[in-house]
Order: structure tokens, then C-alpha cells, then sequence
């Protein structure tokens, strides 16, 4: 059986430690080596050749940020997972490292929780990860070349309608996916936006801090009972799910704090069931990259109210789980690269945007229809 191999970066001889343990007692990984520092673990991927690194951002000389810039430089594919603390700096250090490349990354524990809760947390946060960006060990969603979709039975017929709400959901390499897309948005998109985001609290206020400056539109996290304006990106809050409700003749957004779906807390799933009760045949959802199956329930449930769902490709997308299973399951109605995304999206909340009748050579697939 094929290996991860993993070369751990960190200057701590006891956290190489404790991660070295805790791998290597996974069957499906293997410990190439270790460094303790940047300069060191350029040598180190130079000479062992990893499958994945992880990497402290907080490292003596060339710190964590400096050397990602320098990994990116020759080794622009290998997958790197950041390991930061869960401070305000840690936050904003991980969404720096994202936005340079990095693949994903694990928050470490407190010093005061001790080996028992590192070890944990490797193998809750860490291992799924290696797994799902090096495509080893079970349950991994196979290319769209070994998987062709299958039919879903309970999806309505007939001609799409224009759509009045963007629900997306994202997480390995979401953040670059999000800036991405709405880099390309104008100010004036006609409908509001929804999304999930696979992240812990703080990191999604900096998140939707980092895209309101960087992109066109206003980017906001959600609060609980706001109406929802056109032009707008609600970030659904880390530790609450985010779903929209229809109040008298306004829909405003609303927080729950109910039992966490696919182990997450924003759920995409609870977004996506929402958006297809309020906005029914009006309602787009948009998966992106992504590990696990969150989402798939609820992109039934807004094909059945008549909405539309479109992913991104495998060739764009950090980890092809979440948005694989929805080609899976015969639920797309486009398979489009991340930077195609925008433009799709303003053809579809346009009054005068079409949707043209062809799979395209490049493997594209695209229900045709005209929006109403």
C-alpha cells in the first residue's frame, strides 16, 4: 500500500516528536524525515523528496512564511500544511501562508493540554489531511476519468430559472479559491452571497477582513438577523452555522449553535438546506475545493427545489473531495476551474445571462438552459 511521505518541520525537538509519533502509528503514513529550521528544510525536501511537508510558521532565521515563499519557488506542487497557534497573530499568519501557497493547516494545542491533546489533535486535524492531499488510505474520491456521474433521480426537468442567492461551500484551499473568484466580481452583483467556510472562529473574521480588502465586494462575517443585501459575502462564523430565514417580506441571515454536521460547525449542508427552503428554483450553490462530504446533502436538496449546483474542477482544486462527490452523484450542472467561477456566476444571476449547450473539449460539463 502507497505511503505519504512526511517531512515535519518544526524547532521543537518535542513537537517532531510527538508528530513523528503519532504518524507514524497511521499505516498509510511514513516519516521521511525531520528539520528544524527553514534552511534546513529546503535541503531536507531537496534530498528525501516528501510527499507532504508540515510546517511551523514560527521557525528561528527563515520563518515559516519565508520559507513556504522559498518551498513555492521550485516545488510549486508539493502539498504544505502550516502549523500555527490559535492566537490573532497565529490567524493571520495561517491566512498570510494560504494566500502564498500553503495547502492547509492544523492549529496546535496549548502548551498547558500536554502530549495526550497534541496527539489528539494530530490525529483528528492532521492525518484526514496528508491523506486527502496525497491520496492515500480509504474512502478518497476517485478522478472524474475513473468516477462518470451518476444520474440523480429526484432532480427537477425544465429551464433553469436566473438566481437570486450564491451559496458556496469551501475548505482546503479555500481561501485562495474565494479571493480567486471574487477578485473578479464587480461592486454592483446583483444578488447576495453565501458562505461556508471550513474554519475556527477568529480565522473567519480575518478571512472575511482579508477578501473585504482585497476584492470588489463587501465582505462581512455573518451576524444573526441582519437583512441581506445585494453585493454582499456573508462569512459563516466559525463555531455557528449560517443559514438564511424569510421574515415577513425581508430574508435576513441566522446563526444556530446546533450539533456540529460531518464533525463541522459552520456546516455547508445546513447553508445549502436553508437557501433551497427560501430561495427554492432561485437558489445557486457553488462547491468548491474541499475535503470530506459536506455539502452533498444539501445540493440535493437545492436540485429538488429546482436550484442548480456548479464545482470546481479537479485540476484547480487543492483536495477534489467535496466537489468530486457531487459529479459523483450526477448533481452538477457545470465542472468549471476556479477562474472560470466568476464569470459563471455573473451569467447566471444575470437577467440576460444564457448557459450554452455543450461539453466542452477541455471536459467541461455544462447543463445548457436559459435563465428566466
Amino acid at each position: 500500500m502507497k505511503k505519504a511521505r512526511v517531512l515535519i518541520v518544526d524547532d521543537a525537538a518535542l513537537i517532531r516528536r510527538i508528530i513523528t509519533d503519532a504518524l507514524s502509528a497511521d499505516p498509510t503514513i511514513e516519516v521521511a524525515g525531520e528539520a528544524e529550521d527553514g534552511r534546513t528544510a529546503l535541503q531536507r525536501i531537496a534530498q528525501l523528496k516528501p510527499d507532504v511537508v508540515t510546517l511551523d510558521i514560527e521557525l528561528p532565521g527563515m520563518n515559516g512564511l519565508e520559507t513556504l515563499r522559498e518551498i513555492r519557488k521550485t516545488y510549486p506542487r508539493l502539498p504544505v500544511i502550516m502549523f500555527s497557534a490559535f492566537t490573532e497573530r497565529g490567524a493571520a499568519d495561517t491566512l498570510e501562508a494560504l494566500h502564498n501557497g500553503a495547502s492547509d493547516y492544523v492549529t496546535k494545542p496549548s502548551s498547558a493540554a500536554g502530549k495526550a491533546a497534541a496527539k489528539e489533535r494530530i490525529w483528528q486535524d492532521l492525518i484526514p489531511k496528508i491523506r486527502s492531499l496525497c491520496r492515500v488510505g480509504p474512502g478518497l474520491v476517485p478522478g472524474a476519468s475513473t468516477a462518470p456521474p451518476k444520474p440523480f433521480s429526484m432532480r427537477p426537468l425544465g429551464t433553469a430559472t436566473r438566481a437570486d442567492a450564491v451559496a458556496i461551500a469551501v475548505s482546503t484551499g479555500g481561501p485562495a479559491a474565494l479571493t480567486t473568484m471574487f477578485s473578479k466580481l464587480r461592486t454592483d452583483f446583483p444578488t447576495p452571497i453565501f458562505v461556508v467556510q471550513h474554519m475556527p472562529n477568529m480565522f473567519t473574521r480575518l478571512l472575511a477582513e482579508r477578501l473585504d480588502g482585497q476584492t470588489p465586494l463587501t465582505v462581512v462575517e455573518a451576524t444573526d438577523g441582519v437583512p441581506v443585501r445585494p453585493g454582499t459575502v456573508y462569512i459563516a462564523p466559525g463555531d455557528a452555522h449560517l443559514m438564511v430565514q424569510r421574515r415577513g417580506s425581508e430574508i435576513v441571515t441566522a446563526l444556530s449553535q446546533s450539533a456540529p454536521e460531518h464533525g463541522r460547525r459552520p456546516a455547508a449542508d445546513v447553508l445549502f438546506r436553508s437557501v433551497a427552503d427560501t430561495y427554492r428554483a432561485h437558489a445557486l450553490g457553488l462547491v468548491l475545493t474541499g475535503m470530506g462530504e459536506d455539502a452533498l446533502v444539501g445540493s440535493q436538496q437545492i436540485a429538488r427545489a429546482g436550484g442548480r449546483i456548479v464545482v470546481q474542477d479537479e485540476a484547480t482544486s487543492t483536495v477534489w473531495e467535496m466537489a468530486g462527490r457531487i459529479v459523483g452523484s450526477g448533481l452538477s450542472d457545470a465542472v468549471l476551474p476556479i477562474g472560470d467561477m466568476a464569470a459563471e456566476l455573473v451569467r447566471r444571476t444575470s437577467p440576460s445571462g444564457t448557459v450554452d449547450n455543450a461539453f466542452a473539449a477541455s471536459g467541461r460539463v455544462r447543463q445548457v438552459t436559459q435563465p428566466t
